[in-house]
């Protein structure tokens, strides 16, 4: 040693190594870019950088499901449709794990690229139950 302060990826790639990695992307999307602006957490108000942050678009009805009767009954307009509220959402790591938007995968599942299986929604759910629903009356089955 000569003294002179050299760090590990230096050192590694005198010997011919290369540093693992946790992520394909190394937990960043930004490919071949220095650096990308910040965006603020949607929860926390963290600084996290726009490709790092998970960002998810939240689609909602502007009156809860309970009220939308009501107003519906209320309205002036009989065939009025109430507008949706669209919202992006961005949140730090540490707060998109902590509400559930993701999940913490082990290393195997970390590979798996696909999408995740949506959830289906409650109104296709009743209709995919209703069309395999047996006949009601006649048609009995063998005896």
């Amino acid at each position: 040693g000569c003294g002179k302060r050299v760090g590990l990826r230096a050192l590694l790639a005198c010997c011919g190594e290369t540093m693992t990695h946790k992520r394909r992307n190394n937990g960043g999307s930004k490919h071949g870019r220095g650096q990308t602006k910040p965006v603020r957490c949607s929860d926390c108000a963290r600084c996290v950088p726009k490709d790092k942050a998970v960002k998810r678009f939240v689609v909602r009805n502007i009156v809860e499901m309970a009220a939308q009767r009501d107003v519906r009954e209320d309205s002036a307009v009989p065939e009025y449709v109430l507008p949706k509220l669209y919202i992006k959402m961005q949140y730090c790591i540490s707060c998109a794990i902590h509400s559930r938007v993701v999940r913490v995968r082990s290393r195997e599942d970390r590979k798996n690229r696909e999408p995740p299986q949506r959830m289906k929604r409650k109104d296709d759910y009743d209709k995919n139950k209703s069309q395999n629903a047996p006949k009601v009356g006649g048609g009995g089955g063998p005896r």
